[in-house]
């Protein structure tokens, strides 16, 4: 079955880092695109980060650039967001999606508390 399953979410003090994992299974991942959301309470649902299906482009949000990076390893199948620096207002539960021009899959999301 098709799925996406985030992890590598938690608690952080101000810039500390975290690294996530979207782990791909029941499709073809290397021919979708890849991105990160997150929503925050309050908030509007905001991509994050978004990486081409060969990894070969990426974009972000202004609010991250600079402090977070999107990557990819189509041979396990998995997707990462790198956080580093990471300010409270990056508290937000994070989803992984990826897309073709058919489908497109959601993760479960993970939660990112980032709180001294």
């Amino acid at each position: 079955q098709v799925q996406l399953v985030e992890s590598g979410g938690g608690l952080v003090q101000p810039g500390g880092s975290l690294r996530l994992s979207c782990a791909a299974s029941g499709f073809t991942f290397s021919s979708y695109d890849m991105s990160w959301y997150r929503q925050a309470p309050g908030k509007e649902r905001e991509l994050v980060a978004r990486i081409t299906s060969t990894g070969g482009n990426t974009n972000y949000a202004d609010s991250v650039k600079g402090r977070f990076t999107i990557s990819r390893d189509n041979a396990k199948n998995t997707g990462y967001l790198q956080m580093n620096s990471l300010k409270p207002e990056d508290t937000a539960v994070y989803y992984c999606n990826a897309a073709s021009f058919r489908y497109h899959y959601w993760g479960q999301g993970t939660q990112v508390t980032v709180s001294s």
